[in-house]
């Protein structure tokens, strides 16, 4: 049962999201990120190991929450995602960029759509227009709305795990979370 007094996931994970892993499966971890944050950076390494090790135990959402006071690249960064996922390319565009957090200026990140065989123009005027903006600012909302103040923060089946994002962590609080489906499916 959640208490009424643990953070929730206000904006419930939906068909707008971006989802990675297993899509029939009852453990859902969200991600508020932020591509210039080196912790979020850090976190993508667990992400990508708990995605090998257990993918087929959870789905992963990834959400923006630029913080564009102390990362500056980080608005345009999120707005290139969301214009490379229009493209149906959202997840290598994630990993790029944070394979590369230290390299997040425009000429980068037009880079990058070219070696991700983007539509270049396209992932241009996506960029230079802000056609992304609201999306991301949407992300940002349902972050604050949802008691994200910093990144990464991560919400487990709706509430916000406010523990240690190590690998270790993280896998056993997904595998206790997927504990009620097998007790029912044993019943």
């Amino acid at each position: 049962m959640i208490s009424r007094f643990e953070p929730q996931l206000i904006l419930p994970v939906g068909p707008r999201d971006h989802i990675r892993g297993a899509r029939d499966t009852n453990v859902t971890l969200v991600e508020y990120g932020d591509y210039e944050c080196p912790f979020c950076g850090q976190a993508h390494g667990v992400i990508m190991e708990l995605l090998d090790q257990i993918g087929d135990r959870f789905r992963f959402v990834f959400r923006n929450f630029p913080l564009t006071t102390m990362h500056p690249h980080a608005e345009l960064a999120a707005e290139a995602a969301e214009a490379a996922g229009a493209q149906r390319r959202f997840w290598e565009m994630h990993d790029t960029l944070y394979e590369n957090q230290d390299a997040l200026e425009p000429e980068d990140l037009l880079q990058y759509a070219a070696d991700l065989d983007l539509d270049v123009d396209q992932f241009a005027s996506d960029l230079s227009s802000h056609a992304f903006e609201r999306r991301v600012r949407e992300d940002f909302m349902s972050g604050v709305r949802s008691g994200v103040s910093g990144t990464p923060t991560f919400f487990i089946n709706g509430v916000r795990h406010d523990g240690p994002w190590d690998f270790d962590t993280l896998a056993s609080e997904i595998l206790a979370a997927e504990q009620p489906r097998l007790r029912r499916m044993r019943a």
